[in-house]
């Protein structure tokens, strides 16, 4: 892997923090945990992790050629399906500064397999790896089957529209309660709602929330 010297770049990117498309990984000794990483941009807009950077922008560097192969083990044996990364290596103030760049998956969801190989997707919210709602999954799933939306307003779907109104935001088991649905179908059909621009849901002090989209 080819060192680059481009001081300036590096520099620019740690000023920006940590952010949507990008998490500084002080060290890597859990190829699983960054797998999780690696599934959240994934899913989301794409990103990068600097690895060798600290929290706090301070530049620790890559302590071994071991850290390489582990970022890329979470990419090819830690996730489903495994995905490709593109890898520079910085030197800056004496020390190196992996860059790895992942794209925006065209296959998602991108899983990430735990110690007991089970798969959970993950998706980049602000600067933090949150583990996808199954409103994520159904709309992916309706994205990659290329399903048309066709929304009936029905007693049903109504009924959704009408509490979320009246309600201002809920979480998904507010829904289910309120609506008298189970999880399954109250989830398909606010996913529906979302891809059809509807609704749209937010994500605040670690829960996810629905409610109607302005003008709504």
């Amino acid at each position: 892997m080819k060192t680059n010297s481009n001081t300036l770049y590096i520099q620019k990117l740690i000023s920006e923090g940590e952010h949507i498309h990008q998490d500084f990984k002080f060290a890597i000794s859990d190829a699983r945990k960054i797998a999780k990483s690696l599934s959240a941009f994934a899913n989301t807009e794409g990103g990068r992790l600097l690895v060798g950077v600290k929290d706090n922008g301070k530049i620790a560097g890559v302590r071994s050629e071991e850290e390489i192969y582990m970022v890329e083990a979470a990419a090819t044996l830690y996730c489903r399906p495994e995905i490709e990364l593109e890898t520079h290596i910085y030197h800056i103030e004496g020390k190196d500064v992996l860059e790895v760049q992942i794209n925006e998956s065209t296959q998602k969801p991108i899983y990430a397999l735990d110690e007991n190989n089970h798969p959970w997707a993950y998706v980049r919210i602000k600067d933090e790896n949150i583990l996808a709602n199954p409103i994520h999954l159904n709309i992916w799933k309706h994205d990659r089957e290329e399903k048309k939306v066709i929304i009936t307003y029905a007693q049903r779907e109504q009924q959704v529209l009408t509490i979320l109104k009246q309600q201002g935001a809920l979480t998904l088991g507010q829904c289910s309660k309120l609506t008298r649905m189970n999880r399954k179908q109250i989830s398909r059909l606010l996913a529906d709602f979302i891809r059809f621009g509807l609704v749209e849901q937010y994500f605040e002090e670690h829960t996810f929330y629905f409610r109607l989209k302005d003008g709504e």
